[in-house]
């Protein structure tokens, strides 16, 4: 029995080893909290709105910094996204940065923390992106750590933000020729070979090339794709996206 036993957690160690030497991105614990935190949103909303999720998961990661940036953390926007008419955009900010880290800080109760000396105030310019706090602070620089005090708004920022993106930016009434076109992509391959492409790497890998690297794109420097592409890769998270839709847990897969 002992014999078995530890035959069996040599086997599970060297499952998880390979997975780990495979997927190098999920070592780090902030990765895996973050992709925890929106996996299920990502992959609903993918679903429903025939957007890759393993690529959304991706794209995520890349503009939020694994949501450590401050635009993230305040916003709650973690795509990116810029604002529509009516939306409340994020103003500039006077923030201090970390001289050691460059980290920029703005709870204060984390300025706090540290000495006069060690910190640089800065203009932060206008981010201009949608900011997804509650309207009686949206579009001031009032109460940024909003998101901090309630944590559940926060999680469902995060989800309206990744609504935005798979609803209304990946649209064909967008006004940005190349996502009404990769709309109109996506919508054909899907009616051709079904739903379950969604949730292969190839597709995946298209979709993110549609949408960037290109004026007029989602971002248009010609190595947002490649960084994206290799965040989706290192990750794993199209084979995250296809065990979760085969009702595998986050941390079953992970």
């Amino acid at each position: 029995m002992v014999k078995f036993l530890l035959i069996f957690l040599l086997i599970i160690t060297s499952a998880f080893a390979d997975k780990s030497k495979e997927f190098r991105y999920r070592k780090y614990v902030h990765v895996k909290k973050f992709y925890k935190s929106i996996a299920q949103d990502a992959l609903e909303l993918g679903s429903k709105y025939n957007i890759p999720p393993a690529a959304i998961l991706a794209i995520a990661g890349v503009e939020s910094g694994y949501g450590r940036g401050y635009v993230a953390k305040i916003s709650g926007n973690i795509l990116s996204l810029g604002t529509g008419k009516g939306e409340y955009e994020l103003p500039p900010l006077y923030l201090p940065y970390v001289k050691k880290t460059n980290e920029t800080i703005f709870l204060p109760q984390e300025i706090s923390k540290y000495k006069k000396d060690s910190l640089v105030w800065k203009k932060r310019p206008k981010s201009l992106k949608k900011d997804y706090r509650d309207s009686s602070v949206a579009g001031t620089d009032k109460n940024l750590d909003f998101f901090h005090k309630y944590p559940d708004k926060y999680t469902k920022a995060k989800r309206a933000c990744l609504k935005d993106f798979a609803s209304k930016w990946i649209s064909k009434k967008s006004n940005i020729p190349v996502f009404r076109a990769s709309k109109v992509w996506l919508e054909k391959e899907i009616l051709e070979n079904g739903k379950d492409i969604l949730f292969t790497a190839s597709f995946n890998k298209n979709f993110i090339d549609s949408i960037g690297g290109k004026k007029r794109s989602f971002n248009y420097r010609k190595t947002w794709p490649i960084k994206v592409k290799a965040v989706m890769k290192n990750a794993g998270l199209v084979e995250l996206m296809r065990d979760m839709k085969n009702q595998k847990s986050f941390d079953e897969s992970w």
